[in-house]
């Protein structure tokens, strides 16, 4: 279910979802309220909700159908990447936390993890609570092993597994787990934001 007070936001996330096999607009809402009644009648396994809406809001929607329907996928839709209200709309039992400048891909990805019951963060608003979780003067490369480290200064390098398997005597299929171990911990979903994270924490291939 798509919850959205503005006509063409639906629209144009309907659109995107209609293209996809695996996944269905059952149903669409203009208001929180409205979306509550819809959920009543079933058939509903995700609800896409935007946070700010006029009346019951958006967070108070997410809210209320969790504690009706816990087995529901909740995704929070917002144009502010903020950390605070990320953190508290995840504490509440939403599943996940898209912004609107998000590309298409993590969009549909929420929705895959939410149904799943598993957590999803828009690398945007992963990338800010990565850089903010802690003292501002943290590093937010410190949650690695050495191990981790040494493969991340070589996906910096732009090496592929192979090259890092080679260099560490390991294999491709290790330097995977240490890559996807890489991304769990630092909140990122490709190398691309891992390269963005490492500039804006002011690393570099020659200090990573």
């Amino acid at each position: 279910m798509i919850v959205d007070d503005h006509t063409m936001v639906r629209a144009a996330i309907g659109h995107l979802i209609g293209g996809v096999e695996d996944i269905e607009v059952v149903s669409e809402a203009d208001s929180g309220e409205r979306a509550l009644e819809k959920l009543r009648g079933g058939g509903t396994d995700v609800i896409l909700c935007d946070i700010h809406m006029p009346g019951m809001g958006g967070f108070e929607t997410l809210k209320r159908a969790h504690q009706s329907r816990p087995d529901l996928g909740l995704i929070a839709l917002t144009a502010e990447a903020d950390i605070s209200l990320a953190r508290e709309v995840l504490e509440s039992g939403v599943h996940a936390y898209v912004t609107k400048d998000a590309e298409p891909e993590e969009l549909l990805t929420a929705i895959r993890k939410a149904a799943g019951g598993k957590r999803f963060i828009s690398s945007r608003i992963a990338q800010e609570i990565a850089l903010h979780n802690g003292r501002a003067d943290e590093d937010p490369f410190e949650v690695l092993s050495g191990r981790e480290q040494q493969v991340l200064r070589m996906i910096l390098e732009g090496k592929n597994n192979t090259m890092i398997s080679d260099a560490l005597c390991v294999s491709p299929k290790t330097i995977s787990t240490y890559r996807a171990r890489i991304h769990e911990k630092l909140g990122v979903n490709t190398d691309i934001d891992l390269l963005r994270l490492a500039v804006k924490a002011g690393r570099t291939v020659l200090t990573a």
